[in-house]
């Protein structure tokens, strides 16, 4: 990274408001994480308006047919690719509605690739290799808000017509300004001085559920308060849609596993039940 940059301005690199770390105790270091924990809902809370913003404009055009990117580096860019990836099994959506993509692609996921967030460039380029188009949002997400990859990224987006938004803990930050809709979560210091895996990951890990938890409910992909649409790959699933179908229908169990064998998955069960009453 460049020395140019003057991290001092940083809140997330702001000294923590503990001292002498290595001199506590193991209760006093698990109970000072914990307290510094219990500001990122307050945080998020603030910053509500702002996610309601983007989410609205991401339904509009997901239900045109348009897509869901999230790009990142580092731990940012691995909270993108976990909240995309989990959104096949739990709202049965196509693997491809919602992506992650990680600076210095699939490989960084488990091992830092040495500058690939300082690349301006390659974001763009990882983007157009998914086929993209002006329905499509792209979210960049940077604890800093100052990440390159990120930055490049949105800029290139936005100049194409796509949606843009971001998710950043420091206020007015780069990625901010190149984003139509910016969300900032000022979380403060971390534990840590400059750990943004910490609070700020847990920041950005809350507001991209928010974002793909509401927006697939506005897409009805929740009947009530359950996920309908799962998939059903391993044995915790299929006994979860059984009992929602025994639930919703006042069936037996094996009235359940019939359906679900029949039709695959609860709503499409629920669906021709009731068609038949």
């Amino acid at each position: 990274m460049s020395s140019s940059i003057n991290l001092d301005i940083l809140i997330t690199e702001s000294s923590s408001n503990y001292n002498d770390l290595e001199k506590m105790s193991l209760a006093q270091v698990l109970t000072g994480i914990n307290n510094e924990d219990k500001s990122v809902p307050l945080a998020v809370e603030k910053a509500i308006p702002q996610i309601e913003a983007l989410v609205a404009q991401i339904v509009v055009r997901m239900k045109e047919g348009g897509r869901l990117f999230y790009i990142g580096a580092g731990t940012s860019g691995r909270l993108g690719v976990v909240d995309a990836s989990e959104c096949p099994p739990t709202f049965g959506v196509p693997f491809d509605l919602v992506v992650g993509i990680i600076a210095g692609g699939d490989g960084a996921i488990r091992k830092a690739v040495e500058n690939a967030e300082d690349n301006q460039e390659q974001a763009w380029l990882d983007l157009q290799a998914q086929g993209i188009s002006e329905l499509d949002t792209v979210v960049g997400i940077a604890a800093s808000g100052r990440t390159p990859y990120v930055v490049g990224g949105l800029q290139k987006a936005r100049e194409a017509g796509l949606l843009t938004g971001s998710i950043a803990c420091n206020a007015g930050s780069p990625i901010a300004q190149a984003a139509e809709y910016a969300i900032e979560v000022i979380v403060g210091p971390e534990f840590v001085t400059g750990s943004t895996r910490m609070k700020a990951g847990t920041a950005q890990k809350l507001v991209l559920n928010m974002i793909s938890t509401a927006t697939m409910i506005q897409l009805g992909r929740v009947k009530g308060n359950k996920m309908v649409d799962m998939q059903l790959s391993n044995d915790k699933l299929v006994v979860r849609a059984e009992n929602m179908l025994i639930k919703e229908l006042g069936i037996s169990r094996e009235e359940a596993v019939s359906l679900l064998a029949e039709h695959g998955n609860v709503r499409n069960s629920i669906e021709a039940y009731s068609s038949k009453r």
